[in-house]
């Protein structure tokens, strides 16, 4: 792909926007921290075309939301979102990073992820509100191992 999309970390002014997107995507919000930590806005030349997080938990990663604007879909900004996620956690040495989705489980198989079982889920991971209490219990829980130094969660 020739375009070059930027992954940077969202700011204060940068809530209204995160929020509405996630919202208007039927996304978690609820448990975003004051500072957007650690959520990243997806960036075009155009201008912002999108939201994608990861936190971090122990030698794990959760992944948050990898959304695109709808008029921005089909050009490719999902993918090296979630590109560049995995690029992020692979430099944080993670090695494993997991997901909950409703509807993108095919879209997240493209890049390795497998479904596992919730009880195979590291209790860091386990613990987060979004795991606990945003997501339903409905939701595909999927796995992604990195092969970080830190062996499986």
């Amino acid at each position: 792909m020739s375009r070059e999309l930027r992954l940077r970390p969202a700011g204060p002014d940068d809530r209204a926007y995160v929020e509405r997107l996630l919202a208007d995507n039927d996304l978690p919000v609820s448990d975003l921290s004051e500072s957007l930590d650690p959520i990243y806005v997806c960036e075009f030349e155009t201008g912002k075309v999108g939201v994608c997080g990861l936190e971090r938990h122990g030698d794990c990663g959760l992944v948050r939301s990898v959304v695109v604007e709808e008029s921005a879909r089909g050009n490719g900004y999902g993918t090296a979102a979630c590109e560049g996620l995995l690029d992020r956690a692979r430099a944080a040495d993670l090695s494993a990073v997991y997901l909950l989705t409703t509807t993108a489980d095919g879209f997240f198989a493209d890049f390795g992820f497998e479904e596992v079982d919730r009880e195979r889920v590291p209790e860091p991971v386990r613990s987060t509100e979004e795991f606990a209490d945003l997501c339903p219990s409905s939701a595909v829980v999927m796995r992604r191992e990195l092969g970080g130094s830190a062996g499986e969660g």
